[in-house]
């Protein structure tokens, strides 16, 4: 019974991982249903244990799985027991992996078979032009120059306080977005994977288990919120990286001047490397000394802390990881938001249009 059920465990898995679920009924059921019933309690409870659990929940497998293969393997004398004793330790191994795959998809993975949010809002293909990109690009560093003297007077909490200061902006982002529910916030965490996190300049993520927010320690001040406002956007529901800078910006707009000038801090790399080159050049010239030297120090600690090879690697398997989940653009889905950004009609205060 006990090996009938972890074959099965790992068929479901298998079949689950393979199929895809019609996103219609993901939205509806899951998106819509288990899962605003689901995050603000799992967060809630998650916001109050101080360590990341998300920590404990890889220490844990990792070890258990090592001292799993050690002890079987310790304990076997003869040939044809050790090949039955390695056929049952690999079955085991996968039926672990099913499990923790199964909990990744109830606790937050479904997420990424959701109705994409261009469905949903007012977005038009054709809205998505060279001079259109000009315009927002010239609208991004204008604010920038704009904000600059009152955000750094202004100043930035520490990445522990930030979520306070965010809050009341990520709540109106969710009702611009007509959500019927409201996430739960969680609080910006230290992990134990804080050096991988420097090597390969991730500055956030988002646990999938606990629905932790975990967040790079090292950031400097004016990254914090946008990187915050960006896991929360997962929590939210939005798993694909791109709705999530899409809505990480909106909760950034909707915020003090110091977490504006963070949201479009943020956007302006991949704005600019959207442009044409000649038009890349023409407008950089118009960022004042204030914002160049903010992004000339991100620039600096990403490069002093990077590793390269680390770095690719890291996305290397990311990219392959969102592939995995139907993020067919991969890695690159976290430039799409240039043309989500583009393409979605926007009423004068800022509220995003939809469909329905």
């Amino acid at each position: 019974m006990r090996r009938a059920f972890k074959i099965g465990l790992v068929l479901v898995a298998a079949v689950l991982a393979a199929t895809p679920l019609p996103r219609g009924r993901v939205e509806a059921i899951y998106s819509r249903g288990l899962y605003p019933a689901l995050q603000p309690w799992l967060t809630a409870v998650s916001n109050v244990v101080p360590v990341a659990l998300f920590d404990v929940v890889v220490v844990s497998v990792t070890a258990g799985v090592l001292l799993l293969w050690t002890m079987r393997l310790r304990g076997l004398r003869h040939r044809n027991g050790k090949v039955a004793a390695i056929g049952g330790l690999a079955l085991d191994t996968a039926a672990i992996a099913a499990a923790l795959y199964l909990w990744f998809l109830a606790a937050w993975g479904l997420n990424y078979q959701r109705q994409p949010l261009r469905e949903q809002l007012d977005f038009n293909e054709q809205r998505v032009t060279r001079d259109a990109l000009y315009s927002f690009a010239t609208r991004n560093i204008d604010s920038l120059n704009a904000l600059y003297r009152d955000a750094h007077a202004a100043g930035w909490p520490e990445l522990a306080d930030t979520g306070r200061v965010l809050q009341p902006a990520f709540v109106v982002a969710q009702h611009d977005l007509a959500m019927t529910w409201t996430a739960e916030p969680g609080l910006p965490k230290r992990t134990l994977f804080n050096f991988y996190f420097t090597r390969v300049a991730i500055e956030g993520l988002t646990d999938p288990f606990f629905l932790e927010t975990l967040a790079n320690q090292s950031m400097l001040p004016f990254e914090r919120a946008s990187t915050v406002a960006h896991e929360w956007s997962h929590l939210a529901g939005y798993a694909d990286e791109s709705e999530a800078n899409f809505v990480g910006w909106l909760v950034c707009m909707r915020g003090t001047a110091p977490v504006q000038y963070s949201g479009w801090l943020s956007l302006y790399g991949t704005v600019m490397n959207a442009l044409p080159r000649p038009d890349r050049e023409e407008l950089s010239r118009r960022l004042e000394p204030g914002p160049r030297t903010d992004l000339i120090a991100i620039s600096e600690r990403i490069r002093s802390q990077m590793i390269p090879i680390a770095n690719r690697a890291g996305y290397a398997v990311y990219d392959r990881y969102l592939k995995a989940n139907r993020v067919e653009a991969g890695i690159r889905s976290y430039g799409e938001v240039v043309r989500l950004l583009l393409g979605t009609r926007f009423t004068e205060a800022g509220v995003p249009l939809r469909r329905y």
